[in-house]
């Protein structure tokens, strides 16, 4: 067993035994509150040699929402214990900054850094509670010294550990908290189902607030550090604020759809309204108010959340609703398990297997209870809806099931032949691309968000070289195919660009709008396509037929407000070019609106 020295001078003088494998810190602690955090280990060194140590107030390790940066000593003597590594781990997943200094007779002292305004990376084992090796040589005096600066509940409960004995802490612990998460996800995936099947809206806000609630423990408990957001100190101290303030929309919400508050309760129902819209606007400052003004007032305002959610369900047991029964005792087991959760932040409370898993027994119980709620809920309303079903008249209910069914499939076939009609007028018939029509329309859409963007945008005017001549050599149904054909092609060569824009623009004309990519870029593109144009020939049912492409490219790199018609006369001019420079090859304008 650990001993502590009986002077008054060695108060904080922890000696390990040959079999301690184990020891929990607080006993052997003595504490000092720097309130202007200024002070480095040698500062805090000769307040200690200058007795303003002092032992932890009843034994309790949490002292609520504090300022400043609290520091930790306890001095330990390893008499004959063979393991020399230790594990010191805070169990308290939430602080920001923790420095531990160990100082050695020789005179050196090490130092080792961690909290969750670190990277996760940081820690010396990777475990949701910050943690250090120490390094306790047999027969000397080693002060620790552990400094802690947090906008978070100053809870600093330290445990020394062998390698074996944190082996089976973390087993343990991690068992537990699996068993946890699977109750809520069984509750979940169970009530999902029924949701998606039944399409109840109370259904979906339990779903909401589980899940919610279930994202406050997994911050609380460190595992989304460790496992979301491991980089993000910004999203460690956000999360906790925001996530209990969704957890109490979700609560609020379930609330007065499940008790029925607008029918039953028309005040309480806008107070519940107006509980939901305040947890909205805290949620919302938690994204830029700082941590320790955010967390206390969300904290704070989880018991006066519960306890209103308490008060209606009373209300509403009082007005003859059977379902709220399990309801309040739903709620009873809650807000057990969040009072202790609370009076722990705030230092009210010692921390113990009981209060600091209060919370997930009591929301465990919750879950469970509610889900059984909804069920009682369920069946009352099934019930309810077969006693109208059985007292309405069959022929009228036939009817009316039968008429619905007609005006469904009719607004069905109409909705149906709206959409054919307005797809088939954005359509050239022949090649199936966008006509010259719908063209304009999403040319002129595509220049208000480059202008707004000031990105380039480029156009591209393609012509088959003499068309004519297929038509007349080979016929106007081979002339037809390929023009298909061209148009495949082309479509093909643009699949690397996905917001490109191609529309056939009349006869064997094309045209192609590039977002995003300057002259160069765009030339580039209009080289690729000609020369995939040239090396795939047409192949009709009787011959092959090499088809080659002028192409003119007009880039905007700044987007005038002329409209449309003069950057496609410039972008046609460049096609001329081409044409008059032997055709196959690609020209650009060379011209830029300003």
């Amino acid at each position: 067993m650990p001993v502590q020295a009986s002077t008054a001078e060695a108060t904080t003088t922890l000696t390990l035994g040959k079999d301690v494998a184990h020891v929990a810190l607080s006993p052997y602690l003595g504490y000092f509150h720097d309130t202007t955090a200024e002070d480095d280990v040698d500062a805090a060194a000769r307040r200690l040699a200058q007795g303003q140590f002092a032992p932890l107030p009843g034994g309790r390790s949490a002292f609520g929402f504090r300022t400043g940066a609290f520091w930790f000593h306890t001095r330990v003597v390893n008499n004959g214990n063979p393991e020399q590594r230790w594990l010191l781990v805070q169990s308290y997943a939430l602080s920001d900054n923790v420095d531990v200094y160990a100082r050695y007779p020789d005179g050196h002292t090490t130092f080792q850094a961690g909290g969750d305004h670190l990277p996760f990376s940081a820690r010396s084992v990777r475990y949701r509670h910050p943690n250090f090796w120490l390094t306790l040589p047999q027969g000397q005096p080693v002060d620790v010294f552990v400094r802690v600066r947090s906008e978070s509940s100053m809870q600093v409960p330290l445990d020394l550990y062998t390698t074996v004995a944190f082996a089976e802490l973390s087993r343990d612990s991690q068992l537990v908290i699996g068993l946890y998460y699977g109750i809520l996800l069984a509750l979940f995936f169970y009530n999902l189902a029924l949701w998606l099947s039944l399409r109840d809206a109370s259904y979906f806000w339990y779903l909401f607030h589980l899940s919610a609630f279930g994202l406050v423990l997994f911050t609380l408990n460190g595992f989304g550090f460790e496992y979301l957001w491991p980089q993000s100190s910004w999203l460690s101290d956000r999360m906790v604020p925001l996530s209990i303030c969704l957890a109490q929309i979700g609560m609020q919400q379930f609330a007065r759809i499940f008790l029925g508050l607008r029918e039953r309760w028309r005040t309480g129902d806008r107070i519940g309204l107006g509980l939901i819209s305040f947890f909205a606007l805290l949620g919302i400052a938690s994204t830029w108010l700082p941590y320790h003004v955010s967390t206390p007032i969300a904290s704070a305002a989880v018991l006066v959340s519960i306890a209103w959610i308490a008060v209606v369900s009373v209300s509403v047991v009082r007005r003859g609703y059977q379902p709220a029964q399990l309801f309040l005792l739903a709620w009873g087991m809650f807000l057990l398990g969040t009072g202790l959760f609370v009076a722990i932040a705030f230092g009210l409370m010692p921390k113990t297997f009981i209060t600091e898993y209060g919370v997930q027994i009591g929301s465990a119980l919750e879950m469970l209870l509610l889900s059984i709620a909804l069920g009682h809920r369920y069946a009352a309303l099934r019930n309810e809806n077969e006693r109208i079903v059985r007292e309405a008249k069959d022929q009228l209910e036939h009817k009316v099931q039968q008429r619905t069914v007609e005006l469904r499939s009719a607004l069905g076939q109409l909705e149906d032949a709206h959409a054919r009609l307005r797809e088939s007028s954005q359509r050239d018939a022949l090649t199936g691309l966008h006509n010259r029509s719908h063209f304009r329309d999403r040319f002129e859409s595509l220049l208000r968000q480059s202008r707004e963007h000031r990105r380039p945008l480029s156009l591209l005017m393609i012509d088959l070289d003499n068309f004519k001549l297929i038509n007349d050599q080979h016929g106007h149904l081979i002339g037809d195919d390929c023009l298909r054909w061209a148009a495949r092609t082309l479509g093909h060569g643009l699949r690397p660009h996905h917001d490109a824009l191609l529309a056939r623009f009349g006869g064997e004309e094309f045209v192609i709008v590039l977002p995003g990519l300057n002259l160069s870029a765009a030339t580039q593109v209009a080289e690729d396509l000609r020369q995939h144009l040239r090396d795939q020939p047409f192949r009709s049912e009787d011959s092959q037929i090499t088809v080659t492409a002028s192409i003119g490219v007009h880039a905007i790199e700044t987007v005038s407000f002329g409209g449309i018609d003069p950057l496609l006369q410039l972008a046609d001019q460049a096609l001329y070019r081409a044409k008059a420079d032997g055709r196959d090859c690609v020209r650009t304008s060379q011209v830029e609106t300003v």
